[in-house]
Order: C-alpha cells, then sequence, then structure tokens
C-alpha cells in the first residue's frame, strides 16, 4: 500500500483521521483528569474544529487528509512523552492553523490560490499564537498556572511560532502541490449548491 492510496482513498483516509481524532480525544481527557485544563482545552479545539466538516455534511469521510492531522496528534503526542512543553505547543498551533486553512479550501465555497494560502496558513498561526497567549495570561491569573514567566520568554515565543509558521508553510505548499483529498472539491461545490 502506498502513500498516494492511503492519501487519496476517501475512506481509508477517513478512518485514519477519526483513529487519530480519538488520541487526540483521549489525550484531552487525561491533560483535564491530571488538572492541566487549559491544553486539554487546547486539545478539545483541535477535534471541534477537525470533526466540524463531518457534523456539517453528515458524511464521516469528510475529514482533512490524515498527515496533517498527524502532525497535530504527533505534537500532542510529544507532550505527553515529555518533550519541551514550548516546542509542542508550537507544533500543535502551526498545525491546528494549516488543518483550519485546508477546511476552509476543501470543505467550503472559498477559492484560495497556492500563495495566498500559504501566506493565510502563516498569519493564522501567529494569529493562534496570539489567543494563546492571552489564554495563558488568564490561566495564570484565575487556575494559578505559570504558563508566563517573564516579557523575553514571551516575545520569544512568537519569534519562534513565526519562524515555525514559515516552515510549515512551505511543507504545506509541497504538501498541497502533491496532494488533495479526494472529493473534497465535489464536496464543497455540492454542499454550497445545497439550502
Amino acid at each position: 500500500m502506498n502513500l498516494e492510496r492511503l492519501v487519496h482513498d476517501e475512506r481509508l483516509n477517513a478512518a485514519i483521521a477519526w483513529v487519530l481524532t480519538a488520541i487526540v480525544s483521549a489525550s484531552a481527557l487525561e491533560s483535564a483528569f491530571t488538572g492541566d485544563l487549559l491544553w486539554g482545552g487546547f486539545e478539545l479545539v483541535v477535534v471541534a474544529v477537525v470533526t466540524a466538516p463531518a457534523i456539517s455534511f453528515r458524511d464521516w469521510t469528510a475529514m482533512v487528509s490524515w498527515p496533517l492531522l498527524g502532525v497535530a496528534t504527533v505534537a500532542f503526542g510529544a507532550g505527553a512523552a515529555g518533550f519541551p512543553f514550548e516546542t509542542t505547543v508550537y507544533l500543535a498551533i502551526g498545525a491546528l492553523a494549516l488543518i483550519v486553512v485546508v477546511e476552509l479550501e476543501a470543505f467550503t465555497s472559498v477559492e484560495l490560490s497556492r500563495r495566498f494560502a500559504v501566506g493565510f496558513a502563516a498569519m493564522t498561526t501567529m494569529a493562534l499564537q496570539a489567543l494563546w497567549t492571552v489564554a495563558q495570561f488568564y490561566a495564570d491569573r484565575w487556575l494559578g498556572t505559570e504558563y508566563l514567566r517573564s516579557q523575553t520568554e514571551l516575545q520569544w515565543d512568537f519569534v519562534v511560532v513565526t519562524a515555525v509558521a514559515l516552515v510549515l508553510a512551505a511543507v504545506f505548499q509541497w504538501y498541497t502541490d502533491r496532494f488533495d483529498p479526494v472529493g473534497a472539491v465535489t464536496r464543497a461545490a455540492n454542499g454550497a449548491d445545497s439550502p
């Protein structure tokens, strides 16, 4: 079985994507039970975004390509395995941004040129980092966590996430040139015409 079939077979892609979504959901529950509510909440946001097309179209195969979801799953799994928290956050935020851009392109009537999609993915990554920083601030204030330790660290977070955004945008460009999910364009066209 080759990678082309794994990505282009809609049912196989969806099955793998649902397994990965279940892994992220289990990780979110584990985070919630161990008291890491902010991280568990972020994982649940990723699950909600990933499952939104399937719920909207009432079609279990309406999922982003599994390699994209795999990046998010690896990020959350790396955090559980003890990798530095900041590194996993950068990767998870970048993956979520890419998932949002791919879902806009594949499952809505929005049409993005490849160059614009790459830039939009990078900008979305930086915007999500800003939202994550606000969430960390309020978690520190209301939940007694210690996510934000210094102004310098906060500034470096934005520098690093910008670099991660650019790298992921380049990977996204390569990915979209090579793999388009089967049925995504047809599904978006049919969904746009339906009442």
